[in-house]
């Protein structure tokens, strides 16, 4: 979107009269006093240049005014002009983009709006001359019926310099309100005002509408609120924002000031109101606001306590009263009974948007020096539509080489900006200590993976994922994409590995996380003495060889989470792992070759692929808290141990597990189990004659082409859901199938032998 394509604001008042007498009087006399006092207003034959079209000129000049006002005199509804005027004049009004006032200058407000006497006979003729169904005319008619109904002055046989003093002083109080900075290069506003003046519905003049503007640090919510402001604060009686609440109130007794600063602002005060306390404060406002009709925008929240004193219910303010949060914390809203239809995500800058306002602060009319598009767009790769990180950098790089660009994109791959960082970091600081925990795992680990996945692995753990995870979600840090993958903000993903990073600069082993090759390899390879890390993950694109020590992991203490994928171990002798180990994964490790340190073990999660083992008679005694195993890939595995040593696992996958013949017995009573999924197992062939697991849910035997007895079920199984047999070897389905009775999903297909 580019920068506002609204006018421009140039005039301060449009004066709309008829007649060369008047102009010469009042009129010229108003126009005087107004320019007198600083205030820049428009009159028409001073100020349209020649071979202007008047229609255009006019036209334009009344968009580009903040105040119009209508001299309705004896004669200004003879000339159609001054009708065409009026009309327009109302349409801006209308569209909330002018403030309008009368002034009826020896006719009755009554004579506009009916209309009557010269009014009527004026539109008589306008009706004879135009025809009566002429939707010209109609448009004046209601142009003079609504503005004859306008708050203004009236003027009979008064002292004219009395109400143009009048007039001029109530002009200036209005002009006080003046407008806010944007931004040195707008970009991207237009679009999203129009969507919030619609969530506001401006013409509703009966309730009072709280909205809020909902997004992570940044993103540009102070900028879209002051554009907002600024397009509507003249409809209100009185307005006030209060920018960056949350610097501006750090502890309660700076709540004051802003109670201070909203009554100053929205009464339009000449000296400010002393308030002595936070409670006082909150009667005050409830006092003097209640019928007052005001816009009020309270940006940068982050505490219920500065709602509660600032805006704290919907009576507080008159009718069609506007409030405005911007925060970062979407449950604050909630908290707040402002309702899901009247929050608005603040969302990062389109492509082409994000290219323009970038090409603003990076690029000068002056500038002599060429920049390759592709340094451009890696730039805009790495902020990721983000307007705060695009003007930062943008601004950075103004001016420099084009090896001063990529030097800058070589530092930021390893070290964020400051600037960016600390903006971003405040939705980070924020957090309690189960949400920090559980934001930085997914930071350095989880970007992309599925939501449910990383759950069970962060429940594992010892952490509250539920609450966590939608904490998350409402501050902004993370987001669920439609396919159910966790989203992290490139930006907010390397504000959180700097987090660890700081933890200790120097010294690796006393890091939280480590997920980066080297310094895994750099932690594994030496003895560090006592370590404090408490999770690795080793994902490599390629398949890659290290030496892990028999007592590489037995330092590690604090030791809750390790993932090694395409990593290939050197060492061939056992290896110790610590009891504290709560979620473990390796492609392609020796599992008879691990071995867990003495005691109660407290592993929930086990996913093994491309392991040779053959059989695990005796590897999961102790597992007592274990909940989910993956075996994947294991070709050598034949069969499964007794799973009763696992009295608490819910879910056991088994895939493609080419030489399995048969699962234990134990599975038909498991009494936990609530999952237990089959896939391309080519020679299972042998399951419990009976099932009995009466909590399992989910059953799915699938491309087990051997598989050809379907185990008898001698009690209704009331938890089983959905069955799902795909590529089998079965005959019949037995009758006892009717003992599930709570089955809502059956698939058999490719069973070539079920008759």
């Amino acid at each position: 979107m580019a920068s506002s394509s609204k006018p421009k604001r140039i005039y301060d008042v449009f004066l709309s009269f008829r007649g060369t007498d008047l102009r010469k009087n009042f009129v010229g006399h108003l126009y005087t006093a107004l320019n007198q006092n600083g205030v820049h207003t428009f009159i028409d034959s001073e100020e349209l240049r020649k071979g202007d079209q008047i229609s255009v000129a006019l036209m334009k000049a009344i968009e580009e005014s903040c105040i119009a006002i209508i001299v309705f005199s004896e004669d200004y509804a003879s000339s159609w002009w001054c009708l065409e005027e009026a009309a327009k004049i109302m349409e801006c009004k209308e569209q909330g983009d002018l403030i309008v006032f009368s002034v009826f200058y020896k006719v009755e407000p009554k004579e506009v709006r009916t209309p009557r006497e010269s009014y009527n006979k004026a539109m008589d003729k306008h009706e004879f001359k135009f025809g009566k169904d002429l939707e010209k005319v109609k448009r004046w008619k209601k142009a003079l019926f609504d503005a004859g109904g306008l708050s203004g002055w009236h003027l009979n046989e008064g002292d004219e310099s009395k109400l143009i003093q009048e007039i001029v002083k109530e002009i200036s109080t209005y002009l006080v309100q003046t407008s806010l900075h944007v931004a040195k290069h707008p970009v991207g506003i237009d679009s999203p005002v129009a969507e919030l003046k619609l969530m506001l519905n401006l013409k509703s003049h009966e309730d009072v509408v709280m909205v809020g503007l909902w997004g992570q640090g940044g993103i540009g919510k102070t900028t879209l609120s002051k554009a907002l402001y600024n397009a509507i604060f003249r409809q209100f009686d009185g307005s006030c924002f209060l920018a960056n609440v949350r610097e501006a109130s750090k502890n309660s007794k700076d709540l004051v000031p802003l109670q201070e600063r909203l009554l100053f602002d929205i009464l339009k005060l000449q000296k400010k109101l002393e308030v002595s306390s936070v409670d006082r404060g909150i009667i005050l406002i409830q006092q003097r606001l209640c019928h007052e009709k005001v816009l009020l925008v309270l940006d940068d929240v982050d505490d219920l306590h500065q709602l509660e004193a600032l805006a704290g219910g919907r009576n507080w303010f008159g009718d069609g009263s506007r409030i405005i949060v911007t925060t970062r914390d979407k449950h604050l809203l909630t908290c707040h009974e402002i309702d899901q239809d009247h929050v608005y995500e603040v969302k990062a800058l389109y492509i082409n948007e994000a290219r323009e306002l970038f090409s603003n602060h990076a690029f000068s009319t002056c500038q002599k020096i060429e920049i390759a598009t592709d340094l451009v767009d890696k730039v805009l790769n790495h902020v990721g539509g983000l307007p705060l990180a695009i003007v930062v950098l943008g601004s950075f790089l103004l001016g420099r080489r084009e090896c001063e660009w990529e030097s800058t994109l070589n530092n930021l791959s390893r070290i964020p900006d400051e600037t960016i960082n600390n903006v971003l970091k405040i939705s980070y600081d924020g957090l309690d200590a189960n949400a920090k925990e559980i934001f930085l795992d997914i930071a350095c680990f989880f970007k992309w993976r599925n939501i449910e996945y990383v759950k069970k692995v962060i429940d594992s753990c010892g952490y509250e994922a539920t609450i966590g995870l939608e904490i998350l979600i409402e501050r902004s840090l993370i987001s669920i994409s439609f396919r159910g993958g966790l989203e992290v903000h490139d930006l907010i993903q390397s504000m959180g590995m700097d987090i660890v990073r700081q933890e200790c600069r120097s010294d690796l082993g006393r890091r939280s996380r480590l997920w980066l090759y080297d310094d895994v390899v750099d932690v594994l390879s030496h003895d560090m003495g006592d370590c404090v890390v408490e999770a690795i993950v080793l994902q490599p694109l390629e398949p890659i060889e290290i030496y892990i020590s028999r007592d590489a992991f037995t330092k590690m203490r604090k030791l809750r989470l390790l993932i090694l994928d395409n990593v290939h171990n050197s060492f061939q002798g056992p290896i110790f792992l610590p009891k504290e180990l709560r979620w473990f994964r390796w492609d392609g490790c020796a599992f008879y070759n691990l071995k867990f340190s003495h005691g109660p073990k407290k592993l929930v999660g086990l996913e093994l692929s491309n392991c040779s083992i053959t059989a695990m008679p005796n590897q999961l005694k102790g597992f007592q808290q274990l909940k989910y195993m993956t075996l994947r890939g294991c070709n050598s595995l034949v069969s499964m141990p007794d799973l009763s040593c696992t009295p608490n696992l819910e879910e056991l996958y088994l895939f493609h597990c080419k030489k399995l013949l048969e699962i234990h017995e134990s599975v038909a009573y498991h009494y936990k189990l609530r999952v237990l999924h089959l896939l391309g197992c080519n020679k299972f062939s042998i399951f419990p004659s009976v099932l009995q697991s009466k909590n399992l849910q989910r059953l799915f035997i699938e491309e087990c082409k051997k598989f050809g007895r379907f185990p008898d079920i001698p009690h209704k199984l009331e938890s089983l859901k959905e069955l799902h047999i795909k590529e089998s070897a079965i005959k019949e389905i037995p009758a006892s199938i009717e003992n599930l009775c709570s089955l809502k999903s059956m698939r058999l297909s490719s069973c070539e032998n079920l008759a």
